[in-house]
């Protein structure tokens, strides 16, 4: 028995939810920094507040991947963690950027970093499943189009998530304006937009797709089999299956840290660094900005924004072209490039001459961003088990989350003490990451590529 071929826009209504997650995410991404440092924390002590969503994703997508596997309602196997996972992130987005109303039961910065942690449990909640179910629906010779549809969905999410802020304050006068100890309207109003975005996306994924039932997914695995899922599957048995990892797998774990340890300093850094390097704001905390100040770090922060929106936008784009890349090249070496090119784009950071110039530095950094996201979940599909699907995407997250806890730890003083608090060399040592991780991908056995399945 084969899995059925699915039609494009079949793919699509499928990871659709990926694209309101995403746009939650770019929320977060683009405006947790300058939302904690309005609410008190200085730039050094930034990576200690962003090792929370590292930490969630350490600890909830192998819960949850594991337990996705072995789920079996009327609902479907994936889709109540889609719908959990996506109410409880909504109620972070809501209620983070506000929590200042909420500074009488504690200081604001800590209930900020509170409804971070709820909001990207959350968020890891809704999204391993959202991986495991391309490989669970789609035959092999699809799953590239898969992935990088749903790269697509998390590029289109990320561009409305990041340009959001700018758009309702320039486009639509929404007010924009610091208040003291306040975070600025248009960016409370976005978040609850990003809310509402991202529940109604998962319900659109969840309407719309059909999960096969545990008879049908036995079949697929091998003739006779009784089922896909272990007899009495204890959580456990995550630390077996981690032992047990594919050597592929392992391969891959080396290309992801450095990967991912370029990305988070390049999210946790980019305000304060590109307000210091290309707006000359002064190298002290936010609370003792001047109004002059203080107004050239908001625009910095809404043009973080926008250029994020770009280096998504430009991965929605590529997305869709990996694919037949990948079948020319191989999927190593379109890893590989992409990766150099990303790394480049980081690096000319430094060397623009004002922040319009930007923009070219994050359109390289969209090519590796898409890359990222499709082309090594690509790779793992082929070398690990079906019935183990959802706890090894889940383990595979590790080599997401170590890397930013890394950074976390050591990021914070690096800039204090090596860079002499300036952050603008984080980004520099972000963009020398991704092209380690680039030299990385070559040592890396590709399955399917061997039996040229794409």
């Amino acid at each position: 028995m084969e899995k059925r071929k699915l039609g494009f826009w079949e793919i699509w209504n499928m990871s659709f939810g990926y694209l309101g997650i995403q746009m939650g995410f770019a929320l977060q991404n683009a405006n947790a920094s300058r939302i904690l440092q309005i609410f008190g924390a200085d730039v050094h002590s930034l990576s200690w507040f962003w090792i929370i969503p590292p930490l969630m994703g350490l600890i909830v997508q192998p819960i949850i991947g594991h337990y996705s596997d072995t789920t079996w309602t009327r609902f479907g196997r994936r889709k109540p963690y889609f719908l959990v996972g996506s109410l409880l992130a909504a109620l972070g987005l809501i209620f983070m950027p506000q929590a200042g109303a909420l500074a009488a039961m504690m200081p604001a910065l800590w209930v900020g970093a509170g409804f971070l942690m709820i909001m990207d449990a959350s968020f890891n909640v809704a999204m391993e499943p959202f991986r495991a179910l391309v490989a669970d629906i789609l035959p092999s010779d699809q799953r590239t189009l898969g992935f990088s549809v749903q790269t697509a969905l998390i590029g289109f999410g990320a561009v409305i998530g990041s340009w959001l802020p700018y758009a309702l304050s320039n486009w639509f006068g929404v007010s924009s304006e610091p208040v003291a100890g306040g975070v600025p309207y248009h960016l409370i109003l976005s978040f609850i937009i990003g809310a509402i975005c991202l529940v109604g996306a998962v319900l659109l994924t969840i309407t719309t797709t059909k999960e096969y039932t545990p008879e049908e997914m036995a079949a697929f695995e091998s003739e006779g089999e009784e089922g896909i899922v272990p007899v009495n599957p204890k959580l456990t048995d995550i630390f077996s299956d981690f032992a047990k990892m594919p050597k592929t797998m392992r391969q891959l774990s080396w290309v992801q840290f450095f990967s991912w340890f370029a990305l988070f300093g390049m999210w946790v850094y980019a305000t304060p660094a590109i307000s210091h390097h290309l707006y000359g704001t002064p190298l002290k905390e936010l609370k003792d900005f001047t109004d002059q100040e203080n107004a050239l770090y908001q625009q910095a922060g809404d043009w973080v924004g926008i250029i994020f929106g770009v280096y998504n936008a430009v991965s929605a784009v590529i997305a869709f072209f990996i694919p037949a890349i990948a079948k020319k090249i191989g999927r190593k070496k379109t890893h590989f490039f992409a990766l150099i090119i990303g790394g480049l784009g980081l690096i000319s950071v430094y060397f623009v001459p004002n922040p319009k110039w930007l923009i070219g530095s994050m359109m390289a950094v969209g090519v590796a961003w898409a890359s990222i996201l499709a082309t090594p979940y690509a790779i793992l599909s082929g070398a690990i088990p079906v019935k183990k699907m959802g706890v090894y995407m889940g383990i595979f997250n590790f080599f997401i989350v170590i890397p930013q806890i890394v950074n976390a730890l050591i990021g914070g003083l690096i800039v204090k003490y090596l860079y002499h608090g300036n952050p603008i060399f984080a980004i520099v040592t972000s963009g020398v990451a991704f092209i380690i991780a680039a030299l990385f991908v070559m040592r890396v056995k590709d399955v399917d590529d061997e039996t040229v399945i794409l």
